[in-house]
């Protein structure tokens, strides 16, 4: 698999090759205005403010099909994420990620990387009770298991590693770090 045979949709319709992206390590992020790790929206600027120049993107993709948590539009969720935490990075059109609606790329990206839990602890335990109960109405097509499920891509456009939401955000950012 690689992303450059994907295409996603921008905020305004238009389809977008990710082959535009060719040459930088890519960090793709399903996210929603109302989770309990919004705030790591602050992380995800910081890093890509601090590695933007070096060929580094982040592509967020928000997502609805986690308990609901990002029902607004489009345009309303962009304008919460660059008042609210200055993003600067693209932000797509809102889409699944699960189910038969899932967007080819993150079917992919899942199916390639599959989830391995959400790590050791009592919120790891509790999110994944939580996450079990929402994802039920995909069956066998949950590939991502919460908000904020991160895929860090390669300059060739290989999936390198995958990280769940409650993996710390300094650990995203040395693999990061790495991949540059």
């Amino acid at each position: 698999m690689n992303v450059y045979d994907f295409s996603v949709t921008a905020q305004d319709g238009s389809s977008v090759k990710l082959d535009e992206y060719r040459g930088k390590a890519l960090l793709i992020v399903n996210t929603a205005t109302g989770c309990g790790f919004t705030p790591q929206y602050e992380d995800l600027e910081r890093i890509y403010a601090k590695y933007r120049d070096q060929g580094f993107e982040i592509l967020d993709f928000p997502c609805n099909q986690f308990a609901g948590q990002a029902p607004e539009s489009d345009e309303e969720i962009h304008e919460f994420c660059t008042l609210k935490f200055g993003t600067e990075f693209p932000q797509f059109k809102k889409l699944d990620v699960n189910g038969d609606t899932a967007d080819p790329l993150f079917a992919a990206l899942a199916t390639e990387r599959p989830f391995v839990g959400f790590g050791k602890g009592i919120k790891a335990k509790a999110l994944d009770k939580f996450a079990k109960m929402n994802n039920k109405q995909f069956g066998d097509k949950a590939y991502i298991m919460w908000n904020f499920t991160k895929f860090l891509i390669d300059r060739e456009g290989n999936l390198v590693q995958r990280f769940e939401p409650t993996v710390d955000m300094a650990e995203v950012e040395k693999a990061v770090a790495a991949a540059l």
